[in-house]
């Protein structure tokens, strides 16, 4: 006579992992999507306020790629201090606005500088509105795919 209980498998026990992974990639995308195109916004902006159409940071390709590195990038810091922090609630709440204000002084130089053609201030300010745009969506997109507990 046939076993009619289920015996689950060691597939069906990845079963829960495979779709948090999936939920969590589909979060991630996202955020990588809306970011990108919020950015597309703000550059549009910035072009109208003065901003260089030859200044390659506000063009679609170079944001874009940031923007998707960044947020994985984050993700992968994110889930570190989640995972290895005694407090992990209160080092994001310090490290996310010290990870970002570092993330303006590369942008930042660029006044006082001539390493990147065609930047100006309406450029830079369009850049670091950029980099909070995007860190306010990664973070809202790993409270949710990643929580801390």
């Amino acid at each position: 006579m046939p076993n009619l209980v289920h015996d689950p498998s060691p597939i069906d026990a990845l079963a829960p992992t495979r779709l948090k992974s999936a939920t969590t990639a589909g979060i991630l995308i996202g955020a990588v999507v809306i970011a990108s195109l919020l950015d597309t916004a703000i550059a549009a902006i910035g072009h109208a306020a003065g901003a260089s159409h030859q200044f390659q940071p506000l063009q679609a390709p170079p944001f874009i790629s940031f923007t998707l590195l960044g947020i994985l990038i984050g993700a992968g810091g994110w889930a570190i201090v989640r995972r290895r922090a005694t407090q992990p609630r209160v080092l994001l709440r310090r490290l996310v606005p010290t990870v970002l204000g570092l993330s303006f002084i590369p942008d930042l130089a660029m006044l006082v500088s001539s390493y990147l053609p065609h930047s100006n201030v309406a450029g830079v300010i369009s850049l670091l509105a950029m980099h909070v745009v995007v860190a306010a969506t990664a973070v809202i997109a790993y409270t949710r795919a990643l929580p801390v507990g």
